[in-house]
């Protein structure tokens, strides 16, 4: 006998965590001083933005939910990969050899007297680097810390004296960099004649602020767009360079329920004495009799690709009752075991299931 679903809804889910992994902390800062390891725009705030301004025709509310979802999971996956130990070698190297560079360019200028004090705009600017690059080997560590033993709580105080840091030194080189560009604008031409070499190692140092805060904003708009736009091209590549281990395994997804959903005609909905909208009916498969759910035109569509069901479209409902596509939902639940609107774990599911 056919039977009504539960609508789907994110009410109230949204600020519990949507993977197991841990919560990223303070991501290292921009620019020259940041190297690699450029903060990148919140891309919770994309999908956000869509739920305030988009048409909620086309970007309901458990559509918005799976992108929010989507977005924090991408964030972790940001920080874990930024912390991970090539990435932070080429950071540390990266920001010695502007080190270096400074310090070989001081040395060889003593003789030059620029009008304005480009000596100290330099030194304030080996400063962030070696700042930054105390505050990255120092998470680094506390990481891999964590990773080894449980020390929560000794970790949990240098985060926060790390983050502080951090902080501070983003501010100083948003600062320090508006105060570097005024010296050289001052300083006019004039300096290419008295000081060719610290105006040059400031006009290099400038300019590479610049190419990294534009090359991290446009990249967070790019990703921004594809989670609100093109949520399973992100989950395609999430899946395709994903550790397994941290979804489900193929077994535990086979065991989700399997469905086919049909689209109902008029004529079937006299039959059924149906008066309201409908969207179409799923139909378990390898069920005798069939179990039917009858969907409403509303929730006859997957919330991660924002297609409707079309006839014949295989679905997959997990054990929270929500239904997906199952091309989308299967490589979903490889990245991450949990629900996409709710946050139910079907590994957790499952293994309760057998403890009983």
């Amino acid at each position: 006998m056919a039977s009504t679903s539960p609508h789907r809804s994110s009410g109230g889910d949204s600020s519990s965590p949507s993977s197991p992994l841990l919560p990223s902390p303070a991501s290292p800062s921009s620019g020259g001083a940041g190297g690699p390891l450029g903060r990148l725009t919140s891309l919770r705030g994309a999908a956000r933005f869509i739920r305030r301004t988009g048409s909620r025709r086309l970007m309901r509310e458990p559509s918005v939910a799976v992108r929010e979802t989507a977005a924090e999971h991408l964030e972790e996956r940001q920080t874990d990969w930024a912390y991970s130990k090539p990435v932070v070698v080429l950071d540390v190297l990266w920001n010695l050899a502007f080190v270096a560079v400074a310090a070989a360019v001081l040395a060889a200028s003593l003789a030059e007297r620029p009008a304005v004090p480009l000596r100290v705009w330099l030194a304030g600017y080996v400063l962030q680097c070696l700042l930054h690059v105390l505050c990255v080997t120092v998470e680094y560590r506390r990481r891999r810390r964590e990773a080894d033993q449980d020390g929560a709580a000794d970790g949990d105080f240098k985060l926060s004296i790390v983050k502080h840091l951090e902080s501070a030194n983003t501010m100083f080189s948003f600062i320090w960099w508006i105060i570097g560009f005024y010296w050289v604008s001052a300083g006019g031409q004039a300096l290419s004649h008295d000081a060719p070499q610290l105006y040059w190692l400031s006009i290099v140092f400038l300019a590479f602020d610049v190419f990294f805060v534009v090359f991290c904003v446009a990249l967070a708009c790019v990703i921004g767009i594809a989670v609100c736009c093109c949520l399973p091209c992100i989950i395609a590549i999430l899946y395709a360079v994903t550790d397994q281990q941290e979804g489900a395994s193929e077994e535990d997804i086979n065991n989700l329920s399997k469905f086919k959903f049909r689209t109902m005609g008029d004529q079937d909905k006299l039959v059924a004495g149906i008066a309201t909208p409908v969207g179409g009916v799923m139909t378990e498969c390898g069920t005798n009799p069939p179990v039917e759910h009858i969907l409403s035109a509303e929730d006859a569509e997957c919330c991660i690709c924002l297609s409707p069901y079309e006839d014949g479209a295989e679905l997959r409902e997990l054990p929270c009752n929500h239904h997906f596509h199952c091309s989308c939902i299967d490589k979903w639940l490889h990245i991450n075991a949990t629900c996409p609107l709710c946050k139910f774990n079907i590994v957790k599911s499952n293994l309760d299931r057998e403890e009983v």
